[in-house]
């Protein structure tokens, strides 16, 4: 009998053991994040600086210890700029790589074929896109797993309105890309103009890969505004500044939030002169104030990408720079909390309060998947080939 016990004993603490180096064994081993962006396409020109920042975002975590120990690993998706190829991806992140939380993807509407399937599968999702739909429920579906770094369209639709109120500019031309993330400024445009005093005399559209506007910048001419409002993304920006040059076109041209590049200067050339666009505050971080919470976050992240990285060698910094990396110090954040249980870390991303990242300080919530507001953005102009504060 006595035996018997020992044997018993015996084995009982032989699984104990196996058990605990199996437990030792997983809390070493790499949380897998699944990271997809537009690698090529239309949309790569963000999406592959957008991965660059996401892989340093991760090797900085690893080289302060990880998350409680363990190393974050990135699984990398080329969307190919296409919506079809980035709802293949997050199948294959969730079903095949067992993703513990996604980063991504690069476009709206991209992100609204992986929204769907994200939901599904109620795996935290953390998006760089322009588009509100992403995160705005009603019609366009449930976003409890879905959230996202950049700006709301409708947050930088505020910062410029009210701009433009202090400036009683109030009679505006309206030019935007006929794809989600126009569609989506546009929607948002027009309905935010009455409660800012501002009429909308014109308003056109064009293809997202369109090469000339003049037709559309002439109807607007003729409508006698003070000024044009453009909601693209891309170089389709810089050739409606090119095409207003070229008419003749005298009046202040107001771009979106996503341009703020200096390609965009690059590709406008000097008629991009006096071109002004709400901005996240890192492409003027030097002019902020030194009280600002955000100056040295962004110089920290600055001095990584250009001194540590030397990134700016391949993509010199924009307003899109910090959003992969926000993101994914987010999520970092929350699973130091509450683990890799997907019910846990998408509550503690959604409790996310006062986090001082690169685009902003987010405060998320049940009702708000973003968490930024117009406060985190400035109005910057394009003054002598540089970006500075709009004056």
């Amino acid at each position: 009998m006595i035996r018997l016990l020992s044997r018993v004993l015996v084995a009982a603490a032989m699984v104990m053991l196996v058990a605990g180096g199996a437990q030792a064994a997983d809390q070493k081993q790499p949380i897998k994040i699944g990271a997809m962006f537009a690698l090529s396409g239309p949309a790569a020109h963000i999406g592959t600086p957008t991965k660059l920042v996401a892989e340093m975002a991760v090797a900085e975590i690893n080289k302060a210890g990880g998350i409680n120990g363990r190393p974050l690993e990135l699984i990398i998706g080329d969307t190919e700029s296409d919506p079809a190829k980035a709802a293949t991806i997050a199948k294959k992140f969730i079903h095949s790589d067992k993703v513990a939380a996604i980063i991504g993807p690069t476009t709206t509407g991209a992100g609204m074929q992986v929204k769907k399937i994200v939901e599904e599968a109620g795996v935290p999702t953390f998006m760089c896109v322009g588009g509100d739909p992403v995160i705005m429920g009603g019609k366009f579906g449930p976003f409890t797993n879905v959230f996202k770094s950049p700006q709301r369209s409708s947050v930088a639709v505020k910062a410029l309105f009210t701009y433009l109120k202090e400036k009683k500019i109030t009679k505006l031309g309206l030019l935007y890309a006929s794809d989600s993330f126009g569609k989506d400024g546009a929607m948002w445009l027009e309905k935010m103009a009455p409660d800012y005093g501002i009429t909308f005399v014109a308003k056109e559209s064009f293809g997202p890969k369109d090469t000339d506007m003049t037709a559309q910048l002439t109807k607007i001419k003729n409508a006698k505004p003070q000024g044009i409002i453009c909601w693209t993304i891309g170089p389709a920006g810089a050739i409606v500044s090119k095409n207003k040059a070229q008419l003749g076109l005298k009046l202040p041209l107001f771009q979106c939030h996503g341009l703020p590049d200096p390609k965009y200067i690059e590709l406008a050339g000097k008629a991009s002169e006096g071109d002004r666009m709400p901005s996240t505050k890192l492409m003027v971080a030097n002019q902020l104030p030194d009280n600002d919470p955000q100056k040295k976050v962004i110089q920290n992240f600055t001095n990584l990408y250009t001194d540590v990285y030397h990134y700016d060698k391949q993509f010199l910094l924009n307003t899109h720079s910090g959003y992969a990396w926000d993101a994914i110090t987010i999520v970092a954040d929350a699973m130091r909390k509450a683990g890799t249980d997907p019910k846990a870390l998408r509550a503690a991303i959604e409790g996310t309060k006062g986090y001082v990242g690169v685009s902003g300080i987010y405060t998320l919530s049940p009702e708000d998947h973003n968490g930024l507001g117009p406060d985190s953005m400035v109005i910057i102009a394009v003054k002598g080939g540089k970006f500075e504060l709009a004056k």
